[in-house]
């Protein structure tokens, strides 16, 4: 087989780069070693950033989120019991976020390519990456007891952080950063009506709470607990009386509880690797960057790796700008760190850590009664939320 481009795993950002590069009549192949209804019932995020809906847009998959979607023009926070809105249409010049899930956004582009003549080989095992370094890089794979080999220009790494497109770059070429934090966040989905028409981010001294949601009818709610817990230890019952106490009296009345669809323990951990690309194999979304959930980027750093890799590639076949392929790892990295930034800022803005001495609490107190209080404050928030601008490919 031969392609000229091979996109190793099947999530929203391997998808997304696919059609945008059929649509671009740039052959390519997805390989995913798992079904595609495992692909299709990971839940995930629901926050889409301006940049990625555009995105979504240009790849011709969104007449179903443009229908279906929820515009959002604000967020609120809630500290110590007083609720504080963030317009943020108002302070950034006009822009919103799509509520939209992470699986609705899958199972469009799953479609999108079903219709197409581009291919998508499911169920594959023992992908191996051969000469990325070379002019002739080639994947190598396993599926129903049969050996494959892809002969390829490029490799597109989407794979999350456990795939295998990360390992095949030698360990002493590439930097790791993490930071791994003290506790995970405890999510319930439910088919019940959002408690609050926009997002609520609450700080809180029992911990944090996340109300965010998918639908006007499907709530998604989210706890700070101990990393120690299991989701086992939660049931439902405890899990709604839990989110009670930590909200106002006015938002618990408003409370609907449900059974829940789904409910699960995410630990929190930020991870980025340096460079995300070697020779002619490119790192995209969690394959090379994880960030925690709260600044709302994990989807959405992973679209925009996918915005630049898609249009120096365009720019590779359409204009032979080879120079350009080593501009992806420093511009992709300019805005992961971006995003990184602002999840930590606000995971440390809204958590309560183990080991916070009364000095850290105060500066802490300091951060929220000056961002959340003072207009520049607000519109850093605002500007980082909606999403800072994607740099030009040129």
């Amino acid at each position: 087989m031969k392609t000229q481009v091979v996109i190793i795993g099947a999530g929203p950002s391997g998808l997304l780069l696919g059609q945008l590069l059929h649509n671009a009549g740039i052959s390519n192949v997805v390989l995913e070693r798992q079904t595609p209804e495992h692909v299709q019932g990971r839940i995930r995020a629901g926050i889409l950033e301006n940049g990625t809906v555009d995105l979504l847009r240009e790849a011709g998959v969104s007449e179903r989120m443009d229908a279906e979607g929820l515009v959002h023009e604000g967020v609120e926070f809630l500290v110590d019991g007083i609720r504080i809105p963030v317009p943020l249409k108002e302070l950034t010049g006009g822009k919103t976020v799509m509520v939209y899930g992470q699986t609705e956004v899958t199972r469009d582009l799953m479609e999108a390519r079903s219709k197409s003549s581009a291919q998508t080989m499911y169920g594959v095992s023992n992908v191996q990456l051969f000469d990325v370094k070379s002019d002739s890089p080639y994947v190598t794979f396993e599926k129903q007891g049969e050996t494959y080999r892809i002969d390829c220009d490029y490799i597109a790494g989407c794979d999350g952080f456990h795939g295998v497109s990360r390992k095949a770059i030698p360990s002493e070429m590439t930097r790791e950063y993490e930071r791994v934090y003290p506790f995970g966040w405890l999510g319930l989905l439910s088919d019940t009506p959002p408690v609050n028409h926009e997002l609520i981010y609450a700080h809180h001294s029992r911990g944090f709470v996340l109300c965010s949601q998918r639908s006007l009818t499907r709530s998604r709610y989210y706890l700070q607990v101990p990393l120690s817990d299991s989701v086992e230890a939660w049931s439902d019952e405890r899990f709604w009386d839990e989110l009670k106490q930590r909200l106002p009296k006015e938002l618990a009345d408003k409370l609907v509880t449900g059974h829940s669809l789904e409910k699960s323990i995410a630990p929190l951990r930020s991870f980025v690797v340096e460079p995300m690309q070697y020779g002619n194999l490119f790192l995209v979304g969690d394959a090379a960057h994880i960030v925690p959930p709260t600044g709302a980027k994990g989807l959405n750093l992973a679209a925009s790796d996918v915005n630049y890799l898609y249009r120096i590639l365009c720019k590779v076949y359409q204009e032979g700008r080879i120079d350009l392929l080593e501009t992806y790892s420093p511009m992709a990295l300019r805005r992961v760190w971006k995003g990184e930034r602002f999840s930590w800022f606000m995971t440390n803005l809204l958590h309560d850590f183990a080991g916070m001495n009364a000095f850290d609490r105060k500066m802490q107190q300091a951060d929220r009664e000056y961002y959340l209080t003072s207009r520049a404050g607000l519109t850093t928030i605002a500007e980082n939320y909606v999403g800072l601008p994607f740099e030009s490919v040129e």
